[in-house]
């Protein structure tokens, strides 16, 4: 049995975190929403079109930076991020269950 649940095309589910395929890092971000979590973020509630607030901001270790707002289903990616979509704003992309 898996332990990610794929709860709509762009996001994947887990223990009250959300996971997004980041097109920039190419890899999986996480976002706490759980009561459970002491650090969390706001969601909208639409799962094909999520917004999360604030920005997440994912080191992966130096120099790999990402920071980014998620916003109706896209991702702004700011200036700070360590890869070449830096300063865009582009769709989720889709996410394969585990």
């Amino acid at each position: 049995m898996s332990e990610f649940k794929r709860v709509s095309n762009v996001l994947l589910q887990s223990n009250g975190i959300y996971f997004i395929e980041c097109p920039g890092c190419k890899t999986l971000h996480p976002i706490h929403v759980g009561e459970q979590h002491r650090i969390r973020w706001d969601f909208n509630g639409n799962v094909n079109a999520p917004t999360f607030t604030p920005s997440l901001m994912v080191n992966q270790g130096h120099p790999s930076q990402c920071h980014s707002f998620i916003t109706n289903g896209k991702i702004q990616f700011l200036s700070d991020c360590h890869h070449g979509l830096a300063g865009h704003t582009v769709d989720l992309l889709p996410v394969e269950e585990f």
